[in-house]
């Protein structure tokens, strides 16, 4: 019985009790961090001992690689890539060059992940900074025109989808408002329902043919004054399902971050039932995910057909990394 949920595991090998709680409970996938990353060799034999717990080989592993601040592979074994920032600095100057340069960056990260056998990177992250924002979004995202970074969402998932490796649009339907960090308190959003559709959830419903969006543990007063975006069915099925039009897979963000207060295996199923097809769990506590295995129902059939309807969207076309790499370096120094 699979379970919608994706873990973590807590160092750069599975330990025993890992491997038993993985095979016994099952979930659907995986997600590595830093913790989790030695060297190339190291990694791919993690990411194969995940799977092979599991007993899928299409089991998804997912991994935050967005370039700049956030990327959990890094030098001397991987590039470094820069952050979305970057790009959204190039294409306000020149909207072709700016697109370009994000596609080929994500296609190389694309490259980098699919070499490891990680089929899912969380990128990209397409809200829209307000002035008073906290500062947690920065430069992770493109900018704040809601046109402009519809456009460089979608060259960077395009192009992951290239690579062999799904998208995963993020923080839906929009964290660009919140004035604090969601990892650590709840943000209230108070903006009208009609500002948010007329700017936050435009790259959202942009984007809205992608395989996979994430939600953003917000809460939206007016949508839902009570609950975040990831436990109200209320966002879900009106914004995210009804406005912004998305019928992807939808996986909540990690349900540890200190944004949502409670038991963590009742989280994970409130989730489920207000409409997330995937719950994530983070951190590799061990007791932390049997509590939340033993809470959640089993894969829902719509969110298995989902999951397919999105692999179905990978590609994986010719590509030559040196050329790409003389290229974006070409547009970075011009």
């Amino acid at each position: 019985m699979t379970l919608p949920v994706i873990f973590g595991c807590a160092g750069p090998s599975l330990t025993p009790d890992e491997r038993r709680f993985f095979a016994a409970s099952d979930p659907l996938g995986f997600i590595v961090f830093k913790r989790n990353i030695e060297d190339p060799d190291q990694l791919r034999a993690l990411v194969a001992a995940l799977r092979e717990t599991v007993g899928r080989e299409d089991a998804p592993v997912l991994i935050d690689q967005e370039g700049g601040r956030v990327q959990r592979l890094q030098p001397p074994h991987w590039r470094a890539a820069p952050a979305p920032g970057r790009f959204g600095l190039v294409a306000a100057q020149d909207r072709r060059h700016g697109r370009e340069a994000a596609a080929l960056n994500a296609r190389l990260i694309a490259g980098e992940l699919a070499d490891l056998g990680i089929d899912v990177d969380c990128v990209p992250c397409v809200d829209l900074p307000a002035p008073d924002a906290h500062a947690f979004l920065g430069d992770r995202t493109f900018g704040s025109d809601p046109a402009l970074v519809s456009e460089m969402g979608r060259a960077v998932a395009e192009a992951c989808l290239a690579g062999g490796v799904l998208p995963v649009v993020k923080h839906a339907p929009g964290h660009g408002r919140a004035r604090s960090d969601s990892h650590f308190e709840l943000p209230r959003v108070t903006a009208p329902a009609a500002e948010l559709e007329r700017t936050d959830f435009v790259p959202f419903r942009a984007l809205a043919d992608m395989p996979w969006q994430m939600t953003a543990h917000i809460v939206y007063t007016a949508y839902d004054d009570r609950r975040a975006a990831t436990l109200s069915p209320v966002v879900i099925d009106r914004v995210i399902r009804g406005h912004i039009g998305f019928d992807g897979v939808l996986v909540g963000d990690d349900i540890t971050m200190k944004a949502l207060a409670g038991d963590l295996g009742e989280l994970a199923a409130a989730s489920i039932e207000a409409g997330c097809d995937l719950a994530l769990h983070c951190n590799g506590d061990l007791a932390e995910m049997a509590g939340v295995a033993a809470a959640l129902p089993p894969l829902a059939d719509r969110a298995r057909e989902r999951l397919e309807r999105g692999r179905r969207m990978l590609g994986a076309g010719p590509f030559d990394r040196r050329v790409a790499l003389a290229r974006l370096d070409a547009i970075l120094a011009a």
